[in-house]
């Protein structure tokens, strides 16, 4: 197995305009990604939490997520999605999404066969990235 990576994205006011969908179908459909869980949430204005079915959210017709339906793997669970919502606003929804990084599992498995270890992961937020390279224009 390649790496795996969850995403949690905030919609605030609950506008999902499905704009990235065709976007993680086409990552799926060049085998770069496996989605293994997938989950919309929304958090009401008193706190309470609520799990949208994914056949719940027709909207007005131009989001389509019947391809997703019944993306779960089993490794989201409900401490997950308490802890997701943790971080929206009240009156806000989100998409959580846990993906296998299929690109890199050939990549990884050579690594493996010759003795190496990962040690250590991460991320860098794309702001960060975007204000260092802002930082080295200017000063070039």
């Amino acid at each position: 197995m390649g790496p795996i990576d969850y995403l949690v994205v905030e919609f605030p006011g609950n506008r999902m305009t499905g704009e990235g969908l065709p976007l993680l179908v086409d990552l799926v459909d060049r085998g770069l990604i496996r989605i293994l869980d997938l989950a919309f949430i929304r958090k009401d204005a008193d706190g309470s939490v609520a799990v949208m079915e994914i056949s719940d959210l027709t909207g007005d017709g131009a989001l389509d997520l019947a391809v997703f339906e019944g993306a779960s793997s089993g490794l989201m669970g409900q401490d997950d999605i308490e802890e997701a919502a943790s971080a929206l606003e009240p009156g806000n929804s989100a998409g959580v999404l846990i993906y296998e990084n299929v690109w890199a599992a050939p990549f990884a498995a050579a690594l493996r066969r010759g003795g190496a270890e990962l040690v250590a992961s991460g991320r860098i937020p794309a702001s960060v990235v975007m204000a260092a390279l802002e930082t080295t224009e200017a000063s070039s």
